[in-house]
Protein backbone atom coordinates (compact mmCIF):
# COMPACT_ATOMS: atom_id res chain seq x y z
CA UNK A 1 0.00 0.00 0.00
CA UNK A 2 1.45 3.44 -1.02
CA UNK A 3 1.08 5.96 1.69
CA UNK A 4 -0.89 9.20 1.37
CA UNK A 5 0.34 12.75 2.78
CA UNK A 6 -2.42 15.29 3.52
CA UNK A 7 0.26 17.63 1.71
CA UNK A 8 -0.23 16.05 -1.48
CA UNK A 9 -3.69 15.56 -1.15
CA UNK A 10 -4.22 19.41 -0.67
CA UNK A 11 -1.88 19.87 -3.60
CA UNK A 12 -3.93 17.97 -6.03
CA UNK A 13 -7.23 19.37 -5.15
CA UNK A 14 -6.21 22.85 -5.76
CA UNK A 15 -3.89 21.79 -9.11
CA UNK A 16 -5.79 19.74 -10.66
CA UNK A 17 -4.56 19.85 -14.03
CA UNK A 18 -1.76 22.05 -13.64
CA UNK A 19 1.22 21.97 -15.95
CA UNK A 20 2.21 22.39 -19.75
CA UNK A 21 3.06 18.89 -19.66
CA UNK A 22 -0.36 17.72 -20.23
CA UNK A 23 -0.61 18.47 -23.73
CA UNK A 24 -2.02 15.20 -25.95
CA UNK A 25 0.34 13.83 -28.21
CA UNK A 26 -1.22 10.32 -28.03
CA UNK A 27 -0.83 10.43 -32.13
CA UNK A 28 2.70 11.62 -32.24
CA UNK A 29 3.85 8.67 -29.99
CA UNK A 30 2.11 6.19 -31.59
CA UNK A 31 2.45 7.04 -35.47
CA UNK A 32 5.55 4.76 -36.21
CA UNK A 33 3.40 1.68 -34.70
CA UNK A 34 -0.23 2.15 -35.88
CA UNK A 35 -0.44 3.57 -39.39
CA UNK A 36 -4.08 5.61 -40.29
CA UNK A 37 -5.36 4.92 -36.90
CA UNK A 38 -5.14 8.32 -34.92
CA UNK A 39 -6.41 11.27 -37.44
CA UNK A 40 -9.48 13.44 -37.65
CA UNK A 41 -9.00 14.41 -41.01
CA UNK A 42 -11.50 13.01 -43.02
CA UNK A 43 -8.95 13.56 -46.59
CA UNK A 44 -6.94 11.40 -47.59
CA UNK A 45 -4.21 12.89 -49.37
CA UNK A 46 -0.73 11.36 -50.90
CA UNK A 47 1.95 11.32 -48.98
CA UNK A 48 5.16 13.06 -50.42
CA UNK A 49 7.89 10.72 -50.84
CA UNK A 50 10.08 12.26 -48.08
CA UNK A 51 7.45 11.18 -45.80
CA UNK A 52 7.35 7.39 -47.08
CA UNK A 53 10.80 7.51 -46.57
CA UNK A 54 10.76 9.18 -42.89
CA UNK A 55 8.32 6.63 -42.08
CA UNK A 56 10.32 3.58 -43.83
CA UNK A 57 13.35 4.68 -41.47
CA UNK A 58 10.99 4.96 -38.13
CA UNK A 59 9.63 1.66 -38.62
CA UNK A 60 13.32 0.31 -39.25
CA UNK A 61 14.55 2.23 -36.51
CA UNK A 62 11.49 0.77 -33.93
CA UNK A 63 12.20 -2.66 -35.02
CA UNK A 64 15.77 -2.12 -34.55
CA UNK A 65 15.02 -1.22 -30.94
CA UNK A 66 12.93 -4.39 -30.49
CA UNK A 67 15.08 -6.89 -31.93
CA UNK A 68 17.98 -5.92 -29.02
CA UNK A 69 15.74 -5.51 -26.30
CA UNK A 70 17.61 -6.65 -23.06
CA UNK A 71 15.31 -8.89 -21.40
CA UNK A 72 17.33 -9.93 -18.30
CA UNK A 73 17.63 -5.93 -17.22
CA UNK A 74 15.15 -4.02 -19.73
CA UNK A 75 15.60 -0.39 -19.65
CA UNK A 76 13.12 2.11 -19.94
CA UNK A 77 13.68 2.76 -23.02
CA UNK A 78 13.20 -1.14 -24.00
CA UNK A 79 10.08 -0.80 -21.50
CA UNK A 80 8.59 1.82 -23.78
CA UNK A 81 9.38 0.32 -26.98
CA UNK A 82 7.50 -3.09 -25.78
CA UNK A 83 4.52 -0.93 -24.81
CA UNK A 84 4.29 0.96 -27.84
CA UNK A 85 4.11 -1.98 -30.02
CA UNK A 86 1.60 -3.99 -27.80
CA UNK A 87 -0.39 -0.46 -28.08
CA UNK A 88 -0.50 -0.87 -31.74
CA UNK A 89 -1.69 -4.18 -31.66
CA UNK A 90 -4.83 -3.24 -29.32
CA UNK A 91 -5.59 -0.32 -31.81
CA UNK A 92 -5.32 -2.32 -35.07
CA UNK A 93 -8.37 -4.35 -33.19
CA UNK A 94 -10.24 -1.54 -32.18
CA UNK A 95 -9.15 2.56 -33.47
CA UNK A 96 -9.44 5.39 -31.38
CA UNK A 97 -12.18 7.10 -30.69
CA UNK A 98 -12.61 10.10 -33.38
CA UNK A 99 -13.15 12.78 -30.83
CA UNK A 100 -10.09 15.33 -30.29
CA UNK A 101 -11.62 17.17 -27.20
CA UNK A 102 -12.20 13.91 -25.19
CA UNK A 103 -8.57 12.00 -26.34
CA UNK A 104 -7.15 15.66 -24.39
CA UNK A 105 -9.51 15.68 -21.76
CA UNK A 106 -8.68 11.79 -20.96
CA UNK A 107 -4.96 12.82 -21.37
CA UNK A 108 -5.34 15.85 -18.87
CA UNK A 109 -6.66 13.44 -16.19
CA UNK A 110 -4.53 10.27 -16.76
CA UNK A 111 -1.24 11.93 -16.95
CA UNK A 112 -2.24 14.14 -13.70
CA UNK A 113 -3.14 10.95 -12.10
CA UNK A 114 0.22 9.85 -13.35
CA UNK A 115 2.36 12.45 -11.99
CA UNK A 116 1.48 11.56 -8.37
CA UNK A 117 3.08 8.33 -9.16
CA UNK A 118 6.67 6.83 -8.65
CA UNK A 119 7.12 6.75 -12.35
CA UNK A 120 6.45 10.36 -13.45
CA UNK A 121 9.76 10.24 -15.78
CA UNK A 122 7.72 7.94 -18.28
CA UNK A 123 5.67 9.22 -21.02
CA UNK A 124 2.28 8.86 -20.37
CA UNK A 125 -0.58 8.36 -23.29
CA UNK A 126 -4.35 7.73 -22.70
CA UNK A 127 -6.83 7.25 -25.15
CA UNK A 128 -10.51 6.20 -25.30
CA UNK A 129 -10.72 3.23 -28.16
CA UNK A 130 -14.10 3.27 -30.42
CA UNK A 131 -15.39 -0.41 -27.94
CA UNK A 132 -18.35 -1.09 -26.94
CA UNK A 133 -16.84 -3.66 -24.35
CA UNK A 134 -16.32 -2.33 -20.72
CA UNK A 135 -12.76 -2.70 -20.38
CA UNK A 136 -9.44 -0.76 -20.06
CA UNK A 137 -5.68 -1.93 -21.31
CA UNK A 138 -2.19 -1.15 -20.01
CA UNK A 139 0.70 -1.75 -22.03
CA UNK A 140 4.52 -1.32 -20.37
CA UNK A 141 5.93 2.00 -20.61
CA UNK A 142 2.89 4.25 -20.21
CA UNK A 143 0.16 3.56 -22.48
CA UNK A 144 -3.43 3.24 -21.12
CA UNK A 145 -6.49 2.48 -23.24
CA UNK A 146 -10.12 2.57 -21.78
CA UNK A 147 -13.11 1.09 -24.36
CA UNK A 148 -16.09 3.91 -25.15
CA UNK A 149 -18.29 1.40 -23.19
CA UNK A 150 -16.43 1.86 -19.95
CA UNK A 151 -16.30 5.60 -20.33
CA UNK A 152 -20.13 5.90 -21.09
CA UNK A 153 -20.71 4.37 -17.91
CA UNK A 154 -19.14 6.77 -15.78
CA UNK A 155 -20.47 9.64 -14.17
CA UNK A 156 -17.81 11.58 -12.78
CA UNK A 157 -14.34 12.63 -13.42
CA UNK A 158 -13.45 10.83 -10.22
CA UNK A 159 -14.36 7.78 -11.44
CA UNK A 160 -12.50 8.49 -14.40
CA UNK A 161 -9.33 8.93 -12.34
CA UNK A 162 -10.01 6.26 -10.95
CA UNK A 163 -9.85 3.79 -13.46
CA UNK A 164 -7.08 5.32 -15.08
CA UNK A 165 -5.04 4.75 -11.52
CA UNK A 166 -5.67 1.42 -11.62
CA UNK A 167 -4.42 0.71 -14.99
CA UNK A 168 -1.45 3.41 -14.08
CA UNK A 169 -0.49 1.25 -11.44
CA UNK A 170 -0.53 -1.56 -13.48
CA UNK A 171 2.65 -0.09 -15.43
CA UNK A 172 4.55 1.22 -12.20
CA UNK A 173 4.46 -2.03 -11.05
CA UNK A 174 5.53 -3.32 -14.42
CA UNK A 175 2.94 -6.24 -14.12
CA UNK A 176 2.68 -6.63 -17.27
CA UNK A 177 6.39 -6.60 -18.23
CA UNK A 178 7.28 -9.08 -15.92
CA UNK A 179 5.44 -11.29 -17.17
CA UNK A 180 6.89 -10.83 -20.62
CA UNK A 181 10.10 -10.87 -19.43
CA UNK A 182 9.41 -13.88 -18.11
CA UNK A 183 8.31 -15.66 -21.66
CA UNK A 184 11.52 -13.92 -22.99
CA UNK A 185 13.54 -15.67 -20.63
CA UNK A 186 12.10 -18.95 -20.29
CA UNK A 187 12.52 -18.92 -24.66
CA UNK A 188 16.18 -18.01 -24.55
CA UNK A 189 17.42 -20.44 -21.88
CA UNK A 190 15.34 -23.14 -23.79
CA UNK A 191 17.26 -22.38 -26.93
CA UNK A 192 20.18 -23.82 -25.78
CA UNK A 193 18.77 -27.16 -25.13
CA UNK A 194 16.31 -26.98 -28.43
CA UNK A 195 17.18 -25.74 -31.58
CA UNK A 196 18.28 -21.85 -31.57
CA UNK A 197 15.90 -19.31 -31.45
CA UNK A 198 16.96 -15.49 -32.93
CA UNK A 199 16.75 -13.01 -30.28
CA UNK A 200 14.76 -11.18 -32.71
CA UNK A 201 12.08 -14.21 -32.57
CA UNK A 202 12.54 -13.97 -28.67
CA UNK A 203 11.21 -10.43 -28.74
CA UNK A 204 8.29 -11.53 -30.83
CA UNK A 205 6.98 -14.16 -28.64
CA UNK A 206 7.30 -11.93 -25.77
CA UNK A 207 5.57 -9.03 -27.03
CA UNK A 208 2.99 -11.60 -28.23
CA UNK A 209 2.43 -12.41 -24.71
CA UNK A 210 1.99 -8.68 -24.04
CA UNK A 211 -0.77 -8.04 -26.13
CA UNK A 212 -2.36 -11.49 -24.88
CA UNK A 213 -2.51 -9.96 -21.14
CA UNK A 214 -3.01 -6.56 -22.09
CA UNK A 215 -6.05 -7.46 -23.39
CA UNK A 216 -6.81 -10.44 -21.36
CA UNK A 217 -5.54 -10.85 -17.69
CA UNK A 218 -3.12 -10.95 -15.05
CA UNK A 219 -3.18 -12.86 -12.13
CA UNK A 220 -5.40 -11.48 -9.21
CA UNK A 221 -3.24 -10.44 -6.86
CA UNK A 222 -1.72 -8.30 -9.62
CA UNK A 223 -5.32 -6.96 -10.13
CA UNK A 224 -5.84 -6.25 -6.57
CA UNK A 225 -2.56 -4.46 -6.01
CA UNK A 226 -3.43 -2.27 -8.91
CA UNK A 227 -7.38 -1.34 -7.46
CA UNK A 228 -5.48 -0.58 -4.36
CA UNK A 229 -3.00 1.46 -5.42
CA UNK A 230 -4.76 3.80 -8.45
CA UNK A 231 -7.39 4.62 -5.74
CA UNK A 232 -4.45 6.07 -4.03
CA UNK A 233 -3.00 7.85 -6.63
CA UNK A 234 -6.18 9.26 -7.83
CA UNK A 235 -6.74 10.61 -3.90
CA UNK A 236 -3.43 11.83 -4.12
CA UNK A 237 -4.30 13.91 -7.40
CA UNK A 238 -7.14 15.20 -5.22
CA UNK A 239 -9.84 13.20 -6.05
CA UNK A 240 -12.37 11.59 -4.23
CA UNK A 241 -11.11 7.84 -3.33
CA UNK A 242 -13.97 6.09 -3.84
CA UNK A 243 -14.18 6.55 -7.84
CA UNK A 244 -13.14 3.39 -8.41
CA UNK A 245 -14.91 1.43 -5.70
CA UNK A 246 -17.75 3.40 -7.47
CA UNK A 247 -17.12 1.60 -10.57
CA UNK A 248 -16.73 -1.82 -9.25
CA UNK A 249 -20.29 -1.70 -7.74
CA UNK A 250 -21.50 -0.54 -10.99
CA UNK A 251 -20.24 -3.69 -12.88
CA UNK A 252 -21.45 -5.49 -10.37
CA UNK A 253 -24.96 -4.87 -11.41
CA UNK A 254 -24.37 -5.86 -14.76
CA UNK A 255 -25.15 -9.66 -15.95
CA UNK A 256 -22.46 -12.47 -16.44
CA UNK A 257 -23.89 -12.20 -19.92
CA UNK A 258 -24.04 -9.17 -20.66
CA UNK A 259 -21.33 -9.60 -23.51
CA UNK A 260 -19.88 -5.79 -22.86
CA UNK A 261 -18.25 -7.17 -19.89
CA UNK A 262 -18.22 -11.01 -20.96
CA UNK A 263 -14.18 -10.24 -21.03
CA UNK A 264 -13.95 -8.34 -18.17
CA UNK A 265 -15.74 -10.77 -16.13
CA UNK A 266 -13.42 -13.91 -17.67
CA UNK A 267 -10.11 -11.93 -16.98
CA UNK A 268 -10.46 -10.20 -13.64
CA UNK A 269 -11.79 -11.33 -10.42
CA UNK A 270 -15.38 -10.61 -10.32
CA UNK A 271 -16.42 -7.06 -9.27
CA UNK A 272 -17.80 -8.32 -6.05
CA UNK A 273 -14.64 -9.69 -5.29
CA UNK A 274 -12.38 -6.79 -6.02
CA UNK A 275 -14.77 -4.67 -3.67
CA UNK A 276 -14.43 -7.00 -0.77
CA UNK A 277 -10.47 -6.98 -0.95
CA UNK A 278 -10.39 -3.09 -1.58
CA UNK A 279 -12.30 -2.62 1.58
CA UNK A 280 -10.08 -5.22 3.33
CA UNK A 281 -7.03 -3.75 2.38
CA UNK A 282 -7.82 0.03 2.28
CA UNK A 283 -11.03 0.19 4.03
CA UNK A 284 -9.88 2.51 6.81
CA UNK A 285 -7.05 4.49 4.61
CA UNK A 286 -9.56 5.17 2.21
CA UNK A 287 -11.91 6.84 4.76
CA UNK A 288 -9.22 8.71 5.84
CA UNK A 289 -8.14 10.10 2.53
CA UNK A 290 -12.10 10.42 1.07
CA UNK A 291 -13.35 13.87 0.55
CA UNK A 292 -11.60 14.78 -2.59
CA UNK A 293 -13.20 16.13 -5.73
CA UNK A 294 -15.59 14.15 -7.67
CA UNK A 295 -16.26 16.84 -10.82
CA UNK A 296 -19.47 15.19 -12.14
CA UNK A 297 -20.15 18.20 -13.93
CA UNK A 298 -16.46 18.27 -15.85
CA UNK A 299 -16.44 14.87 -17.05
CA UNK A 300 -16.70 15.28 -20.78
CA UNK A 301 -19.51 14.27 -22.46
CA UNK A 302 -19.24 11.93 -25.51
CA UNK A 303 -21.04 13.40 -28.65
Amino acid sequence: MVAVSSGLLAAGSALLFAGSALAFDLKGALKDAVSDQLGGNSKTEQPAASDNQNATAQEKSAQEKLANINWKNPSQEDEIAVGRNVTGTILGAAPLVNDAKLQQYVNKVGRWVASQSERTSLPWHFGVIDSSDVNAFAAPGGYVLITKGLYQRLSSEAQLAGVLGHEIAHIVQRHHLKVMQKQALMDAGSSFLKEKISKNKITQRALSTGAEISARNLDKSAEYEADSMGTVLAARAGYEAYGLAEVLQDMETLSSNDGSVALLFQTHPHPDDRVAQLSLVSGEQIDKISGGKTLENRLYKLK
